[in-house]
């Protein structure tokens, strides 16, 4: 509804000054920032646009539509009395629900965390209990190929628990375009703890220092030369600690919570073109 309101001004406003309604956006946008070189945009409520190019979304949705050309299709339309128009809609929207200190300061009486547990069997197979219930969503593939991306596994070594409160880990569900990117990030918090640990087993196994290792493709190496260990035998290893690092606790299996400092702000834009028949209204 704000967001019908804001373009139908855009137009009214346009008409009345006899301006190009895609340039006179345009002229209001927010400059071009990437959240990094270029600080994030402040609002007046003190919430932080991430990043955006507002300019070059709507830039490029005009070019798939072909706006130059649909404009002098459009005059020779209304010459022979035909009702040929377009829309334009652009947004910005705040995802990734929420930062617990914002929602709080809104009156929420709950905090907009996330929290999983990624247990790493002995056999290298892992298991992922989340909070964030997948209800159509496709969770048990989305957050599986996170973890397989990030251990090197195969995507059928992971086993993704949700919806049971007995035994997956506290959450606050799955709404508002939060699964991933806040339910996600919980997961990947845990997988960095693993991969810690586990690159101190490697390196007791491989008599090399932590710092000289790397990982990748499933397997810690040696920086510069062939010695490497797989994430399975690093698994094994850690559940049968026969030769181990010493003051080093047996198992792999970690627990995190998330909370984003800040929500995640997408943006785009639609435009639509519409000619109706004067005679049957279609």
């Amino acid at each position: 509804e704000a967001t019908y309101l804001l373009e139908r001004l855009m137009d009214t406003a346009a008409l009345e000054m006899n301006r190009d309604p895609a340039a006179l956006r345009k002229q209001n946008f927010i400059p071009a920032f990437d959240g990094v070189e270029q600080e994030g945009y402040v609002t007046q409520v003190a919430l932080q646009y991430d990043s955006g190019d507002y300019h070059g979304v709507l830039d490029r949705a005009l070019e798939m539509v072909g706006y130059e050309d649909f404009r002098r299709e459009q005059e020779e339309a209304r010459k022979e009395g035909k009702l040929l128009g377009i829309g334009f809609s652009t947004y910005i929207e705040a995802c990734g629900i929420a930062p617990s200190a914002v929602v709080g300061a809104l009156g929420a009486r709950a905090g907009l965390y996330e929290s999983a547990q990624v247990r790493v069997q002995p056999t290298g197979r892992v298991s992922v209990f989340t909070g964030s219930h997948s209800h159509g969503q496709g969770h048990e593939t989305t957050f599986a190929q996170v973890v397989a991306d990030k251990f090197g596994i195969p995507l059928e070594d992971v086993e993704i628990v949700h919806g049971d409160s007995d035994s997956v880990a506290f959450g606050m569900g799955t709404y508002g375009s939060r699964s991933l990117a806040v339910g996600g990030s919980a997961i990947v918090k845990s997988i960095d703890k693993v991969l810690e640990k586990g690159a101190k087993i490697a390196a007791h196994k491989l008599e090399a220092a932590v710092e000289d290792l790397e990982f990748g493709e499933g397997k810690w190496t040696v920086k510069g030369s062939d010695k490497s260990i797989s994430f399975g035998d690093v698994s094994l290893t850690a559940y049968v600690p026969h030769d181990y690092p010493a003051n080093l606790e047996p198992g792999m299996d970690f627990s995190s919570f998330y909370d984003p400092a800040n929500f995640t702000y997408p943006f785009g834009a639609h435009v639509a073109i519409v000619e109706i028949d004067r005679d049957t209204g279609k």
